[in-house]
């Protein structure tokens, strides 16, 4: 009987050691179930057309008649638009979203975009420009949203995706390890990230960043880059 409770405990320990540190066969089980939670935000600021060129000297020099008309001319120019995108997940099922600050910073019009191609004119609830953190609303309901986990708990080598809107193409799927932790990157009194080499690129910002248990551990928040793009050196808050 001894014997007997000795191989099941240690049948039992083999097993959950295998299932902890082996690589997944797939992520696509993950993905399927936690994507439903993971948003598209677009932010449209307004911000005046630059000065393409010197605002010219009038015939008759600096105290011209004509300085007046040229001023205003030059100075009324039309404000434009200027669109960034990033990511965002739920975290309420009445449409509470959390993103990074720097995603929505000086918004004017933000729009949030679901899974399912809906979307929503969100508001802000509160931001944090230190934390880089922000909190939307938009006006839905019965949604799904993600489970929250303990960041402390996880290690340096376990397994994590990525979920976001790299480069506006549309929700996007990457897998890597925690590559390290409490790194601090210059980007605030509060520099505590993760470190990840799952790919994360512009228009990653503000997504999550998901444990095996498809609990969120991370919101992606930057990249370590020379040339603009993914060098495998992520961070997440």
């Amino acid at each position: 009987m001894n014997h007997l409770r000795v191989f099941l405990v240690t049948a039992v320990f083999l097993f959950t050691a295998q299932t902890a540190f082996a690589m997944p066969d797939s992520f696509a089980d993950l993905a399927a179930q936690e994507s439903p939670s993971v948003v598209n935000v677009s932010a449209t600021e307004m911000v005046r057309a630059p000065q393409m060129v010197p605002m010219p000297m009038p015939f008759g020099g600096p105290n011209s008649p004509f300085n007046n008309f040229f001023q205003q001319f030059y100075n009324n120019r039309l404000p434009e638009e200027r669109h960034s995108l990033g990511s965002g997940f739920i975290i309420t099922s009445d449409g509470e979203i959390l993103t990074n600050d720097h995603v929505i910073r000086g918004a004017q019009k933000i729009m949030v975009r679901l899974t399912d191609g809906k979307e929503y004119k969100a508001k802000v609830l509160g931001k944090d420009s230190k934390l880089d953190l922000a909190l939307l609303k938009i006006d839905a309901k019965g949604l799904r949203p993600v489970k929250l986990g303990d960041s402390d708990k996880a290690r340096v080598g376990d397994w994590v995706i990525a979920i976001g809107n790299p480069f506006g193409l549309g929700q996007t799927v990457t897998a890597g390890i925690i590559s390290a932790k409490g790194r601090v990157i210059g980007e605030g009194p509060y520099d505590d990230f993760i470190q990840t080499d799952a790919a994360i690129n512009p228009g990653n910002s503000g997504g999550p960043l998901f444990n095996m248990q498809g609990q969120v551990i991370g919101i992606n928040a930057a990249i370590y880059t020379r040339s603009g793009g993914n060098n495998g050196i992520g961070f997440a808050i």
